[in-house]
């Protein structure tokens, strides 16, 4: 008579087929939380579709019909004249400089309150918030009060010798860009706040502790730490001044023209919705390819969530 097997001489024959048996059960409950997880977002799916996703697709129809019939003439205009192509320089030209400018004066600021203790850091934040309790078009028309020829900045400086004649502030690109840098400075400060909140403080300490000094330390152990909630900030705020119009039509003077003050204008003034369109189409495009391009620097996720 053959012996009947022992408990750990049957384990091997019935351990694959259990390990299967688990692992379809598994996947069958990853499924199952998958289809929960659609079903809860396929409000949010359907909502962002409308109000999102269809729109661009009834404006990217409407930049190809000319007339009557389907034609590539307004992405033609955008090509072949002057004035459009000088419109996107501008565009980007302000949008790029108002950027760097939020990072040269973001940063620091940003830094100075990830070191504050709580109550102060508190309190810093909400003066970074106090100007969103502020319409976008009251700030703007302050600007307009303090930068004119005869306005507060214009005096005090007169006042103290430092010029002989009033500056030209507004009207112009100087004003353009001091407006836009004001409203936009917070959007930068706040994920890179974030991200410098997030270091542990054991990691400069152990830079220290091996010898580097502050500003070493510094530059190789918190900066590169919190590259991503800078660079998070700096897209947030350049993929918003590309689409900025109050500003640029109020501080500008009509002498500024961005991508969107030429939409309004083709649209409002011309009703020549094709021509307005292919402006918005390709403006949104731009936008995808630099924010794909700066994706492929830092992952996606980091960028989002501005945490190393």
């Amino acid at each position: 008579m053959n012996p009947v097997p022992t408990a750990p001489e049957a384990v091997p024959a019935l351990a694959p087929a259990a390990a299967e048996e688990t692992a379809a059960a598994l996947a069958r409950d990853a499924r199952r939380e998958r289809r929960a997880a659609l079903a809860l977002a396929l409000p949010a799916l359907l909502l962002v579709g409308l109000v999102a996703l269809l729109p661009t697709l009834w404006l990217f129809g409407l930049s190809l019909v000319e007339g009557e019939s389907l034609s590539l003439a307004h992405y033609r205009r955008l090509i072949e004249e002057e004035s459009y192509r000088r419109i996107f320089w501008t565009t980007f030209e302000i949008a790029a400089v108002v950027t760097l400018l939020a990072a040269v004066l973001g940063y620091p600021l940003a830094y100075w309150l990830s070191r504050l203790s709580e109550p102060w850091a508190g309190l810093g934040l909400v003066l970074v918030l106090v100007p969103f309790w502020t319409s976008l078009l009251v700030r703007t028309y302050a600007w307009l009060v303090l930068l004119q020829r005869r306005g507060l900045v214009n005096q005090w400086l007169l006042a103290l010798g430092l010029i002989e004649e009033p500056l030209r502030l507004v009207h112009n690109w100087t004003g353009t860009v001091i407006g836009m840098l004001h409203i936009l400075l917070p959007f930068l400060v706040l994920p890179t706040y974030a991200s410098l909140k997030a270091i542990d403080p054991a990691y400069p300490a152990a830079a220290a502790s091996l010898g580097a000094s502050p500003v070493k330390a510094f530059w190789t152990v918190l900066f590169p730490l919190s590259l991503p909630g800078l660079l998070a900030g700096c897209l947030l705020v350049f993929v918003l001044a590309l689409g900025f119009y109050v500003t640029p039509a109020i501080l500008g003077g009509g002498r500024v023209l961005m991508v969107a003050m030429k939409v309004q204008e083709n649209a409002g003034l011309y009703l020549d919705w094709g021509a307005a369109s292919a402006l918005a189409v390709v403006l949104l495009l731009a936008t995808l390819v630099i924010f794909a391009l700066l994706a492929r620097l830092v992952p996606i996720e980091r960028l989002l969530v501005g945490r190393s």
